[in-house]
């Protein structure tokens, strides 16, 4: 059977995809391959937990569940759990929810003190479903879960549980007994007192950690849990979730990055499911594929299907501290399981428009003159484009909300040059703050006892781009508030509507500290050890930027937020991108990969630095990097300040050409990313998307990572091989047919349309996105073998929240059948005035109509004008002239 998984970490183990009939993808996303010093990070057998979890053996679980025990409410299921060996019990509590899921919950029955449980992860309790016991024995008791034809049997002892559908096996819980719950205990507990000093040892041993000594004040608190799934997976060494600023890190390695979502999707023909780990701690995850080490019930299941043992995959989470609390996304499609995640985390915010066109940037644009030579450069050479960017230098001494004054001096005329340019600007603001009592940043967080705190009560400070920096408690909603309240117009000195927002090294980042970042027994609010939290920090700096953008326009306008690190949830928030990558051609094929990972766990806003962060590309490299970029839903250039300049016309004519070629195609399709932005946001499907997703029988597909969809009409394959002169595409779906969207040219773009898609784009590509505005609409009519097609177009005013709080939104449908192609409303709540109209409609696959009409509601048939390309099948309707809101018809006679 072949099976798919994909782990929602940071770092993605590129490149290992297995044969078509096994197939492993970890959501990660990792990009460097040249210095990053391993000694400076742990590998699990230096870390004290991962090694004692993974030191539980199959086959020996302690657990028994007290089947006597059993409480059943109308949506939820309790009963203790008992460790026979130590004599601590443990409450299980199982809930049905609606939409196919299922949540798992194991902590303490009494514990000492509170164990951290994630908050504001969630956008809202999940809505539950009934439950109900339909069998009994005396080692175990079956359960309905709801009306989804799902049962579960909950065996005794030892402790497992092994969801049904019918008679397939869905998934077991605890199948190999690895089941560890290391519960709170009093200090004089000699266990440990030893683990902490063997945690001092492990430290000693770690170059560049400081020599810390983690004291574990709390205690051994970790949480381990195992799962199996029918069918064979891929597996090695454990990946490691633990936001992390990694330098120069490596490509093709399982260590910690900058962001991670514990979730793990996992597909095969037959079905996509989910397991999503709701724990912000530093976290390990196994996976493995076998046979040998199956169950007794796994076998007897084998048996009553009637042949020969299948493969399983076996899945290990591990997290430090916290409480086992799991959701199990029962799918079964692919579009499913991305409904059932998003439901619990929320969908991707749906961007403003000019935050999908094209981001000039580098660490750093100089002064005023420099940002303004690189505007008047883009409008000089016809390029568009919509932000210009602003690293850390622009600051006064890297004090975040302030400028240079020396070489920023009149920062709002730059922005309002910018503004009357209709283009953006992106600042960065870090959440390290310079210790300075003149800074006034500083002395207000200091005052209002909002940093992180070490364990005896003072300021933590670390090191970074300030020097001594402390760092913010955004665990603590006052301090959020007050964050947020930092981007207000007479708080951020000089901004204005058109500046937007960078939140870098947000993991935290310390330059000094224990794997370059914050010592785990620091303080948040609450008392709450920075172990608990450390994967929402940067979710939470993200959060209360993005608040902040919202508060200072009274809540009207979306705000654009970029972010590196992430955890769930952070789709509602902004953008990410995957970091210091470096000018290589395997830096820049693994953004694809990447970027579909991140996709597949939520995040559809990602992209990665055009042309590479560190070192200087080629004017080929840089050439094909504008090409990927083109097609990736964050579209920035950026580049190290040791690197030489790299605006796009620096590299000759014809370079400069193939570059603005590229870009202007991203301004052309802005209407379909936009359209494909906002199904994301409504359904939680990604906008970028592996073939899979499309084609879930498709085993050719799982093994696919150089190519994509965008949405389910474009499927692009970037030229990622230096001097290629070609590339090998596969093209889905039985009886289907795809389009090349482009003229066959040198250094072009392999995309294909649908056949049975309708694309709308925008050819009159002006300097910025805001300039093209109300230009009128060219719809790409692609029709199947049937000679249909099908697809839509969503309008608003591109920036403001009115779209939700006004209904002031158009949602058009278009459909071709019967040689007509209709349009009408997709939407009626929406109601939106647009001066845009349909200036061309190209059929793709049409052969030549005798005459073609216009006909709208209320008024004559018209006759229009046409061009027909016998050779390629182009069908061209010149100026139907509708507006882009009305109902028409046109007829092919």
């Amino acid at each position: 059977m072949a099976h798919l998984a994909y782990l929602g970490l940071l770092p993605w183990e590129g490149g290992n995809w297995a044969s078509p009939k096994a197939l492993v993808w970890m959501t990660l996303c990792l990009a460097a391959a040249f210095a990053v010093d391993r000694s400076n990070f742990k590998t699990c057998e230096q870390s004290s937990f991962c090694k004692r979890q993974r030191s539980v053996k199959p086959g020996s679980s302690p657990y028994r569940a007290l089947l006597e025990s059993l409480q059943l409410s109308q949506d939820s299921m309790k009963l203790q759990l008992i460790n026979e060996v130590n004599k601590v019990p443990l409450l299980l509590e199982l809930v049905g929810l609606q939409g196919n899921m299922t949540r798992i919950k194991i902590n303490e029955l009494s514990p000492l003190r509170p164990r951290y449980e994630v908050p504001d992860v969630l956008v809202r309790d999940p809505p539950t479903t009934w439950l109900a016991v339909t069998g009994r024995d005396e080692n175990s008791v079956e359960l309905s879960l709801g009306d989804s034809g799902h049962k579960l049997i909950l065996t005794g002892k030892p402790f497992r549980m092994d969801l049904l559908q019918g008679r397939e096996l869905v998934l077991s819980v605890n199948p190999r007994g690895l089941l560890h719950f290391e519960h709170l205990r009093h200090r004089k507990d000699s266990f440990s007192d030893k683990v902490s000093s063997s945690v001092g040892s492990l430290w000693d041993k770690i170059k560049k950690l400081q020599r810390y000594h983690d004291p574990l004040i709390a205690g051994p608190t970790s949480v381990g849990l195992d799962f199996s799934l029918p069918g064979e997976g891929l597996g090695g060494d454990p990946y490691r979730l633990y936001n992390l600023d990694v330098f120069q890190y490596e490509l093709y390695n399982l260590m910690a990055l900058y962001g991670s979502v514990p979730l793990l999707l996992a597909h095969n023909t037959q079905r996509t499911l989910g397991i999503f780990w709701l724990n912000a701690a530093e976290t390990w995850v196994d996976i493995s594929s076998n046979t040998a080490g199956k169950t007794l019930f796994g076998k007897m299941l084998d048996y009553m299907h009637g042949g020969g043992e299948t493969p399983q995959t076996d899945v290990r989470w591990m997290s430090e501290s916290g409480i086992i609390d799991v959701f199990l996304l029962l799918g079964p499609a692919p579009s499913d399981v991305f409904r059932q995640y998003t439901a619990l985390t929320g969908t991707q915010a749906l961007p403003p428009l000019f935050a999908m066109a094209y981001h000039q940037s580098r660490w750093n644009y100089n002064d005023e003159e420099d940002v303004a030579a690189v505007d008047e450069g883009f409008d000089t050479h016809d390029i568009p484009c919509d932000v210009i960017w602003l690293d850390i230098e622009h600051t006064d001494g890297k004090r975040y909300f302030t400028w240079d004054t020396n070489k920023f001096p009149q920062p709002r005329n730059m922005l309002g040059r910018l503004a009357a340019k209709r283009r953006k600007m992106v600042s960065i603001v870090d959440p390290h703050i310079k210790v300075d009592s003149g800074y006034q940043v500083h002395n207000e967080i200091r005052s209002r006892g909002f940093y992180v705190k070490t364990k005896d009560g003072s300021d933590y400070e670390g090191w970074c781009w300030p020097g001594s920096a402390g760092y913010p408690d955004f665990t603590n909603p006052e301090m959020r508030t007050w964050w947020a309240s930092m981007f207000s117009y007479d708080q951020y000195e000089a901004s204005m509507e058109n500046l937007y927002i960078w939140n870098d090294m947000n993991e935290p980042s310390v330059f000094n500290g224990p794997e370059v970042t914050m010592y785990k027994d620091a303080l948040h609010q609450g008392g709450w050890e920075h172990r608990d939290v450390h994967n929402l920090y940067g979710l939470y700096v993200q959060m209360a930027t993005a608040q902040g953008l919202e508060q200072r326009s009274g809540g009207l306008e979306r705000p654009f937020v970029l972010s590196r690190a992430f955890f769930a949830g952070s789709q509602r928030y902004g953008a990410v991108w995957t970091g210091d990558n470096a000018a290589e051609w395997d830096h820049m094929k693994i953004s694809i990969p990447m970027c579909l990972s991140l996709a597949l766990v939520g995040i559809s806003f990602c992209g990665a630095d055009v042309g590479g962060f560190f070192k200087s590309p080629d004017a080929e490299l840089l050439v094909r990097w504008y090409q990927v970029g083109a097609y990736q839903p964050f579209y920035r250039a950026h580049a190290h300040l040791d690197t030489v300049r790299r605006e796009p016309w620096l590299f000759g004519e014809e370079n400069k050409a193939l570059i603005r070629a590229a870009i202007r195609q991203r301004y052309a399709l802005l209407p379909y990313w936009y359209t494909t932005f906002y199904h994301s946001y409504r359904s939680g499907q990604p906008v970028m998307r592996p073939l899979w997703v499309e084609y879930p029988d498709d085993v050719t597909t799982f093994s696919i990572d150089d190519q994509f969809l965008i949405g389910n009409a474009l499927l692009v394959h970037p030229v990622t091989e230096q001097g290629a002169q070609g590339v090998q595409i596969y093209l889905p779906g039985k009886g289907e047919v795809w389009y090349d969207v482009h003229s066959h040219q040198k250094h072009h773009i392999p995309a294909y349309q649908r056949g049975g898609s309708i694309v709308p784009r925008k050819e009159r590509v002006r300097r910025s996105s805001d300039c093209m505005y109300h230009d009128p609409y060219t719809l790409y009519v692609a029709l199947s073998p049937q000679g249909t097609a099908e697809g839509d177009l969503f309008i608003d005013d591109g920036h403001t929240y009115n779209f939700e709080s006004k209904a002031q939104y158009l949602h058009r449908h278009f459909s071709f059948a019967s040689n007509t192609l209709t349009a009408r409303s997709a939407d009626s709540k929406g109601i939106f005035e647009s001066p845009a109209w349909i200036e061309r409609v190209v059929i793709l696959g049409a052969g030549k109509p005798a005459a073609v009409f216009l006909r709208q509601p209320g008024m004559a048939e018209t006759r229009l004008d046409f061009q027909h390309e016998p050779e390629t099948s182009v069908l061209t309707l010149r100026k139907p002239g509708v507006n882009i809101g009305a109902n028409w018809s046109i007829s092919l006679r």
